[in-house]
Order: C-alpha cells, then sequence, then structure tokens
C-alpha cells in the first residue's frame, strides 16, 4: 500500500481540551457506539465521520497547521472495508452550486469546496449515515497520543474492576468474583508509536 493512503478509518474525538477529549473516547468505548450528528451535514442527515488518514501522518492526531481542527489525537479506528460494508463512503468535496446535482441517496456525502478560502479535504472524510455506529473490540482498536494516555486508559480500566471485585466480594466469595473481572478488552495504538 501506498504511504498516502490507509485500509483503515479513524472516528477522531473533539473536547475543551486534551483531558476532555479523553473523557469523551472513554464514554464511546463504554458505551461501544458514537452517535451520529446533523451537524455540518448539508441535507440534515445525521452521519458519522472518520478520517482516512494514513498513522504515519497523524503524530498529533488530526491537525491542519494552517487551520483551525477541533480534533484530538484520541478515536477509535477500524477497517475501511468494514464501513464500506455498513454503507460508509467518502465524502463528496464540491461546491454548494452542485449539491442540487446529488441524488437523495447521496446528498448526506455533499462536503462543501470552494477554493480559495473553503478547504476542508486535508481531512480525507468518510460518512457513514447513521443515528449510531455500534462496534466491538474485535472490528475496532482505540487510538490515543502515545504510551502515557495508553497506560492511564488500560489502569483505569483495570482499577474499576478492581472496584467491583471488591464491591462484588461482599455478597460473593472472593475466589468466585475474581472469575469475573474482565480483562481489557481493546488494542491501543499510540500514534507517536505508528
Amino acid at each position: 500500500m501506498r504511504e498516502d493512503m490507509s485500509d483503515f478509518l479513524i472516528h477522531f474525538t473533539k473536547g475543551e481540551d486534551m483531558e476532555g477529549a479523553y473523557q469523551n473516547l472513554k464514554s464511546i468505548i463504554d458505551q461501544t457506539v458514537v452517535h451520529g450528528s446533523s451537524a455540518k451535514i448539508r441535507d440534515g442527515s445525521k452521519c458519522v465521520c472518520f478520517s482516512e488518514a494514513p498513522h504515519s501522518s497523524l503524530k498529533n492526531g488530526l491537525s491542519n497547521p494552517s487551520f483551525y481542527s477541533p480534533y484530538s489525537p484520541f478515536g477509535i479506528m477500524t477497517t475501511k472495508e468494514y464501513i464500506y460494508n455498513l454503507g460508509g463512503r467518502p465524502v463528496i468535496y464540491q461546491p454548494e452550486s452542485e449539491f442540487s446535482q446529488l441524488s437523495v441517496y447521496n446528498s448526506w456525502r455533499h462536503m462543501r469546496f470552494e477554493l480559495p478560502g473553503i478547504d476542508f479535504t486535508w481531512e480525507r472524510e468518510w460518512r457513514i449515515k447513521t443515528d449510531g455506529y455500534r462496534f466491538h473490540p474485535r472490528n475496532t482498536q482505540v487510538i490515543v497520543p502515545d504510551n502515557s494516555w495508553a497506560q492511564r486508559l488500560i489502569g483505569e480500566h483495570d482499577a474499576e474492576q478492581q472496584w467491583l471485585t471488591l464491591q462484588y466480594s461482599q455478597i460473593m466469595d472472593e475466589l468466585l468474583v475474581i472469575q469475573y473481572e474482565e480483562p481489557f478488552p481493546w488494542i491501543v495504538v499510540e500514534l507517536n508509536n505508528t
């Protein structure tokens, strides 16, 4: 595969700061769903958005040094083929004047593109039209900036499992309760190590 191409799509989280983006990521993986939004979707459809930017270009997340980027270096990643099979497609970058040329079946893919002023092509956006994209550790990996965030994510999961074990041991045999502790189910990808 060429270095500028990727077999993967990443949904990046947003947040006021790194902590907020991290908490959004935790909420997403705890619920195993990314809720669709109609924000910036021209026809008002609810969609979940992804980027197909390759890992090697994402050391700091999906950012554009010459343009404000609301995205953090936290997210979830799955294969392009998986999203494609669910109906996901790349957006169609085009002038606003061409929106009416799209059929009702493709209008959710429109992304305004007007040179020289409006250019979001650097996002390499894909969308899936849905109220909520459900995922599972079998088909999804978790994206974090570096090892310190990976260790924090795994450590917080382990601490929560130990807390649950302590609580359940009050009403059940401790050896039995320990068997119910769940290992961290996600593969974690560190952007600074890709």
